[in-house]
């Protein structure tokens, strides 16, 4: 992301950088002018403090001579880091810390001069939905011409320029460059996904929220976590005082309605349907495009339009959307008006029109909560048959792929298992897996190859029918045994949908 630089890029020498840590550091080093932060090699900029931070695989002192040839000019690193890097870089200036991940988020807000606070920055998390409220939020904002950004895992938006994502929730260094690049932008507000590996790993340190909405929380990631609670833990996080001013929370959810019986703040409360939130919807009536729909929040406040979206989990999205678009100063009115033009995020139950007389989706279903929840949505609006397609990710929560074979089997007519993305695993493994003790009885079917799959459902699909390929969502590429092979599922099935017309 080398391109995503500040137009005057913030300086700091390192002997205040040095006493900002708490650390020694020689005095012929300290006043070396250090122009930017970066824990990745491949994100050096001439003059640059590299942060190297210990990894699953590998320790980022490893890349230090990289850093160094690419323009770095000190190191940030932890004893075992100094240890590795000071036989690569012989006289070089080092800065040890006992817990460099811990304290590079800090470090992040003092060097830029504290761009969270500049903005309206709304940090929304949860298991599922986090996407699309923050895409749907974005959109209420520019409605509303109020100047935006975007932080999440189809991308990063700031204005009208956009850039790719490696992380869900980018690492400190990299998240507080990038609202600094968004105040220097004088953009107003920002919506934030921020994961539960980002609140483990320290990602959001030194930022500070001005509202953090929870959507739920359901099985997911426990291959880092562990388990639920843990899972739970990392997520309530986000929502301590030195983190965030005000809390949004969807109490649908049971860990939701712990949530805002826990945490310190009074929280805003919202609802599909419990009229004792502060906001929820007071009317919701079905149409062919999605909803109609009468928002009641607080102090009378009255929200309503048609909102063109399927799935009752995007009213959820919706509805935070447009309470953290209000809490941040859109008028209401203004709010209600925006429903009808607001579109789904990318790989979220995205349509795909090629004429075709069957209705055909792609969606970022991952979770067995989430594909339950998709293919009860999907049963709701035909009368004809479900055809599912969906994979599980190697290397990645085991526990999950049964519940997620389970959930394809009972919400489709025709199951179709296949891979996600094998990663470092054996995808016959994986599907295994997936399978359990289901007895797979054709038109189902187990095929390996994702592509072979997407085809067999396409080949199977009749008028009415519904044909959704779940898992991938948005994503372009298909990782396996460490090569990133280009695959998209709205190109495959495009393809063979147009082969069949």
């Amino acid at each position: 992301m080398a391109e995503m630089r500040r137009f005057e890029p913030n300086v700091k020498k390192l002997g205040d950088v040095a006493s900002f840590l708490g650390v020694e550091i020689s005095e012929k080093f300290k006043s070396l002018k250090i122009t930017g932060l970066s824990s990745s090699s491949n994100r050096i900029t001439e003059g640059a403090l590299f942060i190297a931070l210990p990894g699953e695989k590998h320790h980022g002192a490893r890349f230090a001579l990289d850093a160094q040839k690419a323009g770095a000019i000190a190191l940030l690193t932890d004893m075992q880091g100094a240890d590795l890097a000071s036989a690569l870089l012989g006289d070089f200036p080092i800065l040890k810390i006992e817990n460099p991940r811990a304290k590079s988020g800090y470090l992040a807000d003092w060097f830029n001069q504290s761009p969270s606070r500049a903005l309206f920055l709304a940090g929304i998390t949860g298991t599922n939905g986090k996407t699309t409220t923050s895409f749907l939020l974005r959109q209420i904002w520019e409605f509303a011409w109020v100047d935006s950004g975007l932080i999440g895992t189809i991308g990063i938006e700031i204005g009208r320029d956009s850039f790719a994502a490696s992380h869900t929730t980018p690492e400190a260094d990299q998240l507080h460059n990038i609202l600094s690049i968004m105040q220097e932008r004088h953009l107003r507000a920002a919506a934030v996904e921020v994961s539960s590996h980002a609140l483990a790993l320290n990602r959001v340190d030194g930022a500070f929220f001005s509202a953090a909405a929870f959507t739920n929380l359901t099985q997911d990631h426990l291959d880092f976590h562990g388990n639920m609670e843990n899972y739970y833990q990392a997520k309530k996080k986000l929502f301590e005082a030195q983190l965030c001013q005000a809390a949004f929370i969807n109490i649908d959810n049971a860990y939701g309605a712990r949530l805002a019986s826990e945490i310190s703040l009074t929280p805003t409360t919202i609802s599909r349907t419990n009229s004792k939130a502060h906001w929820y919807y007071q009317g919701i009536k079905n149409t062919s495009k999605g909803y109609e729909v009468i928002v009641r929040g607080r102090d009378g406040i009255l929200i309503s339009g048609q909102l063109n979206l399927i799935g009752e989990h995007n009213l959820d999205n919706a509805l935070m959307a447009m309470v953290i678009a209000y809490e941040s100063g859109v008028d209401p009115l203004v709010i209600g008006n925006s429903l009808a033009t607001l579109k789904g995020a990318p790989g979220r139950l995205e349509v795909i029109d090629c004429g075709q007389e069957f209705l055909a989706l792609v969606d970022y279903a991952h979770t067995p909560d989430a594909v339950e929840k998709v293919l009860a949505t999907l049963r709701k609006i035909t009368d004809s048959k479900i055809i599912a397609i969906l994979g599980c990710g190697g290397n990645r929560d085991r526990s999950k792929r049964s519940l997620m074979g389970k959930a394809l089997d009972s919400g489709s007519d025709i199951a179709i298992f296949t891979s996600d993305n094998p990663r470092d695993e054996d995808p016959e493994q994986i599907l295994k897996d997936m399978l359990g003790s289901l007895e797979v009885k054709s038109p189902s079917a187990v095929i390996v190859d994702r592509q072979v799959a997407i085809r067999y459902g396409v080949e199977r699909a009749e008028a009415g029918d519904v044909l959704v390929v779940l898992g991938k969502g948005h994503e372009v590429g298909q990782e396996i045994r460490g090569v990133k092979i280009p695959f998209s599922d709205q190109g495959i099935l495009r393809k063979y949908i147009e082969a069949e017309l």
